[in-house]
């Protein structure tokens, strides 16, 4: 596998009270389901992590990032595959246009963030990569001194 980027992406600064999180709601055939997602995507021959979560961003949401800084790195599956997806976390967003895949169907929606905390102790956010990524920011940047 390529690999792939994600992107926690707020349209509010990380550190304030509650702010605001793009959200991707698509269904997922292999999961029979919708599902709640962060945007990403797989890596584009020769493409650098940060270049394909900035392209991703924008193709899945129609926005771009001032900032973009690398949260971690993960095995989707190892024990299945050799795919790696990098996360990051999007600032500074600015609005743009989205070029979603002919075969991409999915909803953008704005969540607070304590809505995201809620839907991610419920199980409402099932996804593998947005668990990673939104518990990585909440655990490493909103609540440590970094």
């Amino acid at each position: 596998h390529p690999g792939a980027s994600a992107v926690v992406p707020l349209l509010d600064e990380a550190r304030g009270p509650d702010p605001r999180v793009l959200m991707i709601r698509q269904f997922r055939h292999a999961a029979n389901d919708f599902i709640w997602e962060i945007p990403a995507g797989r890596l584009d021959p020769g493409e650098t992590p940060s270049t394909c979560a900035q392209r991703e961003l924008e193709e899945e949401t129609g926005m771009s990032a001032d900032v973009l800084a690398r949260l971690t790195t993960i095995y989707t599956t190892p024990g299945f595959t050799d795919e790696k997806i990098h996360i990051f976390l999007a600032t500074g967003l600015k609005q743009g246009k989205h070029r979603r895949e002919k075969d991409e169907f999915m909803e953008v929606h704005t969540k607070r963030w304590s809505e995201i905390m809620t839907m991610t102790r419920t199980g409402e956010i099932k996804d593998a990569k947005t668990l990673v990524g939104v518990m990585y920011v909440e655990c490493f940047r909103r609540k440590a001194s970094y």
